[in-house]
């Protein structure tokens, strides 16, 4: 009895996980087609086939919904960050290759990082996400900030943490700003020319990482 019990119990947790994951791909392409604005627990029940009871049983509301149709993005981000400076043990390499991971990640998927980073949202609470916060495995700025930390380790950088935190964005905010300049104003876009993307991407990094070395060196 009691093992067809748990037979029932796994099929039910199948049959929710596939719900789930069905649902998730309805909310991003409702995103891809309307943004954001476009997703309401009507619209994705009635995309999805589903009443919005069965909807609201998985997620508890639209912010929610937005930020789990993230996570399977998050992870693929932070597994790229992760492999791109797993051979090297020079932090200041560390940092640059990470950087090139993260924009060629973008380029890759303009789709995916438009969805986490350039989508004008509702604000989820933490808990939301299935990706957990600051987790250096999951969370892509937990695994930047451990980078610091580690230039911080070694003396290149100060150790504070307001300046560890302000590196970091720093950092990434340059990562960004080439990525979704270059998703919007793309190679067809006749009013800014286009440097070959490799050595440029060298030079954005060694710009960065100079100036942040330069800026935040530690005191003597």
């Amino acid at each position: 009895m009691d093992k067809k019990l748990t037979n029932i119990q796994e099929r039910k947790l199948r049959e929710a996980q596939a719900r789930r994951e069905h649902i998730i791909d309805v909310v991003k392409d409702l995103i891809k087609k309307g943004g954001a604005r476009a997703v309401s627990i009507r619209k994705v029940a009635e995309a999805a086939g589903f009443s919005t009871t069965v909807v609201y049983a998985l997620f508890r509301d639209k912010a929610t919904l937005i930020a789990q149709a993230m996570d399977k993005d998050l992870l693929e981000l932070v597994r790229a960050m992760r492999t791109a400076c797993a051979n090297s043990i020079d932090p200041w390499e560390r940092i640059s290759l990470v950087g090139r991971a993260y924009i060629e990640y973008g380029f890759q998927h303009p789709d995916e990082y438009s969805l986490i980073f350039m989508e004008l949202r509702p604000h989820a609470e933490i808990d939301a996400a299935l990706v957990e916060h600051g987790n250096i495995e999951q969370d892509p700025y937990a695994y930047a900030l451990h980078l610091f930390g580690e230039l911080a380790q070694a003396g290149q950088v100060r150790q504070d943490e307001p300046a560890l935190h302000t590196m970091t964005q720093i950092f990434w905010q340059s990562l960004h700003g080439l990525v979704s300049l270059r998703i919007v104003m793309d190679a067809g876009d006749p009013w800014t020319p286009h440097p070959e993307m490799n050595a440029h991407i060298d030079d954005l990094l060694a710009v960065v990482t100079a100036g942040i070395r330069l800026r935040f060196a530690p005191a003597s």
